[in-house]
Protein backbone atom coordinates (compact mmCIF):
# COMPACT_ATOMS: atom_id res chain seq x y z
CA UNK A 1 0.00 0.00 0.00
CA UNK A 2 1.39 3.40 -1.05
CA UNK A 3 0.02 7.03 0.35
CA UNK A 4 0.11 10.05 -1.82
CA UNK A 5 -1.26 13.11 0.63
CA UNK A 6 -3.36 15.81 -0.38
CA UNK A 7 -3.99 18.43 2.42
CA UNK A 8 -3.47 16.35 4.54
CA UNK A 9 -5.56 13.36 3.15
CA UNK A 10 -4.47 10.47 1.19
CA UNK A 11 -4.69 8.69 -2.11
CA UNK A 12 -4.10 5.05 -1.44
CA UNK A 13 -3.07 2.52 -3.90
CA UNK A 14 -3.84 -0.61 -2.87
CA UNK A 15 -5.04 -3.94 -4.23
CA UNK A 16 -7.61 -4.40 -1.99
CA UNK A 17 -11.00 -1.95 -1.78
CA UNK A 18 -11.94 -0.23 1.47
CA UNK A 19 -15.46 -0.65 3.39
CA UNK A 20 -15.33 2.21 4.63
CA UNK A 21 -18.70 4.69 3.81
CA UNK A 22 -16.48 7.61 3.18
CA UNK A 23 -13.52 6.16 1.18
CA UNK A 24 -13.75 6.35 -2.80
CA UNK A 25 -12.80 3.34 -4.30
CA UNK A 26 -11.69 3.41 -7.94
CA UNK A 27 -9.72 1.49 -10.62
CA UNK A 28 -6.54 2.95 -12.24
CA UNK A 29 -8.05 2.92 -15.59
CA UNK A 30 -11.29 5.38 -14.13
CA UNK A 31 -8.34 7.42 -11.89
CA UNK A 32 -9.20 11.00 -12.74
CA UNK A 33 -6.49 13.34 -10.38
CA UNK A 34 -8.24 16.81 -10.98
CA UNK A 35 -11.66 15.15 -10.14
CA UNK A 36 -10.05 13.00 -7.21
CA UNK A 37 -8.24 16.69 -5.75
CA UNK A 38 -11.47 18.22 -5.60
CA UNK A 39 -12.99 15.55 -3.61
CA UNK A 40 -10.30 15.22 -1.58
CA UNK A 41 -11.32 18.71 -0.91
CA UNK A 42 -14.92 17.66 0.37
CA UNK A 43 -15.25 16.81 4.15
CA UNK A 44 -17.46 14.00 3.34
CA UNK A 45 -14.44 11.94 1.73
CA UNK A 46 -11.74 10.85 3.76
CA UNK A 47 -9.47 9.34 0.95
CA UNK A 48 -9.50 7.69 -2.62
CA UNK A 49 -8.25 4.21 -2.82
CA UNK A 50 -6.95 3.22 -5.89
CA UNK A 51 -7.31 -0.42 -6.93
CA UNK A 52 -4.79 -2.40 -8.54
CA UNK A 53 -2.90 -5.93 -8.74
CA UNK A 54 0.72 -4.43 -8.94
CA UNK A 55 1.02 -1.70 -6.71
CA UNK A 56 4.87 -0.67 -7.96
CA UNK A 57 3.41 -0.38 -11.00
CA UNK A 58 0.55 1.74 -10.27
CA UNK A 59 2.26 3.75 -8.15
CA UNK A 60 5.48 4.79 -11.16
CA UNK A 61 2.18 5.86 -13.45
CA UNK A 62 0.99 7.82 -10.74
CA UNK A 63 4.45 9.89 -10.33
CA UNK A 64 4.14 10.62 -14.19
CA UNK A 65 0.91 12.88 -13.67
CA UNK A 66 2.25 15.45 -12.42
CA UNK A 67 6.13 17.11 -12.20
CA UNK A 68 8.22 15.82 -9.26
CA UNK A 69 10.30 17.20 -6.81
CA UNK A 70 12.65 15.06 -4.94
CA UNK A 71 13.42 15.84 -1.45
CA UNK A 72 14.99 14.12 1.62
CA UNK A 73 15.50 14.82 5.45
CA UNK A 74 15.96 13.40 8.95
CA UNK A 75 14.29 11.73 11.62
CA UNK A 76 17.52 12.71 14.04
CA UNK A 77 17.14 11.23 17.47
CA UNK A 78 19.65 12.41 19.98
CA UNK A 79 21.45 10.41 22.82
CA UNK A 80 18.24 11.11 25.33
CA UNK A 81 15.97 9.45 22.95
CA UNK A 82 14.38 12.89 21.56
CA UNK A 83 13.54 13.27 17.80
CA UNK A 84 14.53 16.71 16.19
CA UNK A 85 11.76 18.75 15.12
CA UNK A 86 10.96 22.30 13.39
CA UNK A 87 7.92 24.84 13.49
CA UNK A 88 6.97 26.41 10.09
CA UNK A 89 3.59 27.45 9.12
CA UNK A 90 1.95 26.54 12.63
CA UNK A 91 3.09 22.85 11.70
CA UNK A 92 5.72 20.55 13.35
CA UNK A 93 7.73 19.15 11.11
CA UNK A 94 10.70 17.17 10.32
CA UNK A 95 13.65 18.70 8.53
CA UNK A 96 13.61 18.30 5.03
CA UNK A 97 14.57 19.86 1.61
CA UNK A 98 14.65 19.82 -2.17
CA UNK A 99 17.52 18.02 -3.93
CA UNK A 100 20.40 19.90 -5.48
CA UNK A 101 21.24 18.61 -9.24
CA UNK A 102 23.07 15.05 -9.05
CA UNK A 103 23.24 15.17 -5.50
CA UNK A 104 23.42 11.44 -3.43
CA UNK A 105 19.98 11.38 -1.81
CA UNK A 106 21.44 10.81 1.57
CA UNK A 107 23.83 14.40 1.15
CA UNK A 108 20.51 16.03 0.49
CA UNK A 109 19.26 14.47 3.64
CA UNK A 110 22.38 15.24 6.02
CA UNK A 111 22.56 19.21 3.99
CA UNK A 112 18.98 19.66 5.12
CA UNK A 113 18.80 18.95 7.89
CA UNK A 114 21.96 20.96 9.29
CA UNK A 115 20.84 23.97 6.80
CA UNK A 116 17.43 23.61 8.71
CA UNK A 117 18.02 23.38 11.91
CA UNK A 118 22.09 24.57 12.90
CA UNK A 119 22.85 20.74 13.79
CA UNK A 120 26.19 19.85 12.94
CA UNK A 121 27.35 16.50 13.31
CA UNK A 122 24.95 13.94 11.78
CA UNK A 123 25.09 10.09 11.17
CA UNK A 124 22.60 7.93 8.80
CA UNK A 125 21.64 4.75 10.98
CA UNK A 126 18.84 3.75 8.75
CA UNK A 127 16.75 4.61 5.75
CA UNK A 128 12.83 5.16 6.41
CA UNK A 129 9.43 5.30 4.20
CA UNK A 130 9.65 7.08 1.10
CA UNK A 131 6.83 9.82 1.63
CA UNK A 132 4.72 11.55 -1.12
CA UNK A 133 2.49 14.58 -0.77
CA UNK A 134 0.83 16.44 -3.60
CA UNK A 135 0.99 20.38 -3.40
CA UNK A 136 -0.12 23.87 -6.03
CA UNK A 137 2.60 26.10 -7.02
CA UNK A 138 2.31 28.74 -9.23
CA UNK A 139 -1.26 27.56 -10.36
CA UNK A 140 0.49 24.18 -11.00
CA UNK A 141 -0.13 20.49 -9.07
CA UNK A 142 2.95 18.94 -8.34
CA UNK A 143 4.43 16.07 -6.46
CA UNK A 144 6.95 15.70 -3.54
CA UNK A 145 8.74 12.45 -3.15
CA UNK A 146 10.46 12.77 0.30
CA UNK A 147 13.70 10.61 0.84
CA UNK A 148 13.93 9.95 4.70
CA UNK A 149 16.54 8.60 7.07
CA UNK A 150 16.83 7.58 10.60
CA UNK A 151 20.17 9.98 11.70
CA UNK A 152 21.70 10.45 14.73
CA UNK A 153 23.08 13.43 16.52
CA UNK A 154 26.24 13.48 17.87
CA UNK A 155 27.54 15.61 20.67
CA UNK A 156 25.34 18.36 22.10
CA UNK A 157 24.56 20.85 19.59
CA UNK A 158 22.91 24.88 19.65
CA UNK A 159 20.16 24.37 17.57
CA UNK A 160 19.53 27.07 15.05
CA UNK A 161 16.42 27.20 12.90
CA UNK A 162 16.46 28.37 9.69
CA UNK A 163 14.36 31.82 9.90
CA UNK A 164 14.69 32.74 5.83
CA UNK A 165 13.26 29.07 5.04
CA UNK A 166 10.25 30.31 7.65
CA UNK A 167 11.42 28.14 10.27
CA UNK A 168 10.66 29.75 13.77
CA UNK A 169 11.73 26.93 16.00
CA UNK A 170 14.00 23.68 15.92
CA UNK A 171 13.56 21.84 19.05
CA UNK A 172 14.15 18.20 20.78
CA UNK A 173 10.58 16.68 21.53
CA UNK A 174 10.81 14.21 24.21
CA UNK A 175 8.70 10.77 24.03
CA UNK A 176 5.54 12.67 26.39
CA UNK A 177 5.42 15.06 24.11
CA UNK A 178 5.18 13.96 20.88
CA UNK A 179 1.40 12.37 21.47
CA UNK A 180 1.18 16.14 21.67
CA UNK A 181 2.55 17.43 18.46
CA UNK A 182 1.42 14.54 16.71
CA UNK A 183 -2.33 16.80 16.31
CA UNK A 184 0.00 19.94 14.44
CA UNK A 185 2.14 17.78 12.32
CA UNK A 186 1.48 17.03 8.96
CA UNK A 187 -0.18 13.33 8.12
CA UNK A 188 3.02 12.07 6.42
CA UNK A 189 5.01 13.23 9.12
CA UNK A 190 2.54 11.37 11.52
CA UNK A 191 3.69 8.14 9.52
CA UNK A 192 7.41 8.89 10.21
CA UNK A 193 7.14 9.08 14.10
Amino acid sequence: MYQIFYRDKPIVISDTKSDKKNVHNIKYKDFNLKKALKNLSKNSISSIRIIGKDKEKLLNKFLKLLPKITAAGGKVINLKGEILFIYRNNKWDLPKGKAEDNEIIADTAIREVKEETGIAKLVITKPLEITYHIFKKNNTYRIKVTYWFEMKSIGDNQLTPQIEEGIIRAEWINSLEIDKIKKKCYANIRLLI
